[in-house]
């Protein structure tokens, strides 16, 4: 299978399967002399870790990773780094009544058709458990950036209808849901309970804001920023949608609506206003970086539903096993660790686009 592997100068493959012996990445391109240990990583992977509320599935998983190469005496080396996570609660059997079956919502038909048979159980590399090696990689991203002053807050926006009015980023780690509005987390968790009684589920909207990134990092033309945003948002199975700045709400607005005007300010160039949403041309402008993405219900949902089975025959079928009634909580660290992904990818990149940065370094002395 190709398709495992993202990034140029900080590259990361993801491996294994839901109900596999384990998951992991491997990280090349990290470079030497970062002091990195398994706490740093656990307390990102403990975010998504399911079980952990009535929001989420009750697969109970430890989620510990182990270092297994690439640091040494708790400092990288510069050599690949690859981490493991061991499965230790599948129930595979839960999943043996629809075998033959193509679940609604699910990769069970794309996969069936392009390689001719799949792994049913949890849906292999298709199911969401393939992130964890993503906010695995993420968190020594992130320990990166912060190490050069970007920062990253990603949260809950909107969970179905419920959408926050205010944003507290205190309140994101004061409700399940990582809502950034506490009076709207209590409606949406009342909303996804209600859900749950009827067997269904619910998607939502994440946001994310980026502080501190400096001014022309990304490509003009095929590497721009916001499509790199793009392409790894959009290669979380449970994303539908994305959109940077003002988004489609820019296709309603005139010119000099649109247009945020430069100006100087203690003789830094600044923005008035931020409706690029920190990219422009492809490259970051200087502003807070925004986007948001769209989440779709977690499509295992324990209604009858009707689908077909591998000999194209109309069944019905309902799935059992342990499912989120909403997958937005849970995903909110992935979509912070791809974003350290490609912005750290980026970073490097940039290291080579002036000839100066080459002769301030290697120069002579």
């Amino acid at each position: 299978m190709s398709g495992s592997v993202i990034g140029n100068r900080f590259k990361i493959m993801t491996w294994g399967e839901s109900h596999g012996a384990a998951l992991g990445v491997t990280i090349d391109g990290c470079p030497a002399g970062l002091l990195l240990s398994s706490e740093d990583i656990q307390k990102y992977l403990d975010l998504r870790r399911p079980g952990q509320s009535k929001m989420t599935t009750q697969r109970s998983e430890k989620d510990k990773v182990e270092i297994l190469s690439g640091v040494f005496e708790g400092m990288t080396t510069g050599t690949p780094i690859s981490l493991m996570i061991k499965n230790e609660d599948q129930h595979s059997k839960d999943y043996s009544n629809i075998a033959d079956k193509m679940r609604p919502g699910h990769a069970d038909y794309g996969f069936t058709e392009k390689y001719g048979f799949r792994d049913y159980r949890g849906g292999g590399r298709s199911s969401g458990r393939e992130t964890i090696a993503r906010v695995a990689a993420g968190a020594v991203a992130i320990k990166i950036l912060e190490g050069l002053g970007i920062s990253i807050v990603s949260y809950t926006s909107a969970i179905g209808p419920v959408k926050a009015s205010s944003f507290d980023e205190e309140d994101i780690m004061k409700n399940p849901l990582f809502m950034a509005d506490l009076n709207a987390a209590k409606e949406a968790e009342a909303f996804v309970k209600n859900c749950v009684e009827k067997g269904d589920s619910v998607g939502g909207i994440i946001e994310t804001k980026v502080f501190g990134m400096p001014p022309g990092i990304g490509e003009p033309v095929f590497g721009k920023l916001d499509a790199s945003l793009a392409q790894a948002m959009l290669s979380i199975g449970a994303v539908k949608g994305f959109e940077i700045g003002d988004g489609f709400k820019a296709a309603e607005a005139l010119g000099s609506e649109n247009n945020d005007e430069f100006m100087s300010e203690n003789g830094h160039v600044i923005k008035k206003t931020n409706h690029s949403g920190g990219v422009l041309g492809g490259m970051s402008d200087g502003s807070d970086i925004f986007f948001k993405v769209a989440i779709k219900p977690t499509p295992s949902i324990s209604k009858e539903q009707n689908t077909v089975n591998d000999k194209g025959e109309n069944v019905s079928l309902v799935i059992k096993g342990r499912h989120d009634p909403v997958i937005v909580p849970r995903a909110v660290i992935v979509v912070k660790s791809m974003c350290a992904l490609i912005l750290l990818d980026a970073l490097m990149e940039n290291m080579t686009s002036r000839i100066s940065y080459l002769e301030d370094f290697y120069g002579k002395k």
